[in-house]
């Protein structure tokens, strides 16, 4: 638990720095949405190849692999999955608590700040590295006063592989 509280205030630390560094929470919530890609985008490779898991099938699929192993392996949690949309292309995360907001309390002057938003943009990064484009939003946050923590994800496409012609 020792490495999970460091990294807690070194993304705080993280957190205030974008702050003074802009202008505006919008900014830094789209520093933090880059950032997180940027990591996604890389921890896919070390995910699966800690995880063994194989290629899921379906968005389902997709969701129990990110909430029962994904967010258990990197964060120690186990986000619920809730509110599946009837075409099967959206669901919620719960999170009942949110490690990185452990010892966090949003200033007033930043109300509009997604103080997580490194999450969303990590789950866009390496579930496009898994050919999936996807949506990530914070629904509702308890540093906003929200009794939980929800991510929205939506599926938007499957990437398709550019295989040069010919070798399909």
């Amino acid at each position: 638990m020792g490495s999970q509280w460091l990294f807690t205030l070194t993304y705080g630390a993280l957190v205030t720095q974008l702050c003074k560094d802009y202008e505006n929470d919008e900014d830094v919530n789209k520093q933090l949405d880059k950032m997180g890609y940027n990591i996604g985008v890389r921890l896919i490779e070390d995910f699966l190849a800690r995880s063994n898991v194989g290629r899921c099938h379906d968005f389902r699929e997709t969701a129990d692999v990110i909430a029962k192993v994904a967010f258990k392996m990197y964060l120690g949690i186990t986000p619920s999955i809730t509110n599946w949309s009837p075409a099967g292309d959206e669901f919620s995360l719960i999170l009942e608590n949110n490690p990185l907001v452990d010892f966090v309390e949003l200033p007033d002057n930043h109300s509009s700040l997604i103080y997580s938003n490194l999450l969303c943009g990590v789950l866009r990064g390496a579930l496009e590295m898994v050919q999936m484009a996807v949506e990530a939003k914070f629904v509702q946050d308890t540093l906003k006063g929200d009794g939980v923590t929800e991510i929205r994800m939506r599926f938007i496409r499957r990437i398709e592989d550019n295989l040069p012609a010919g070798e399909e």
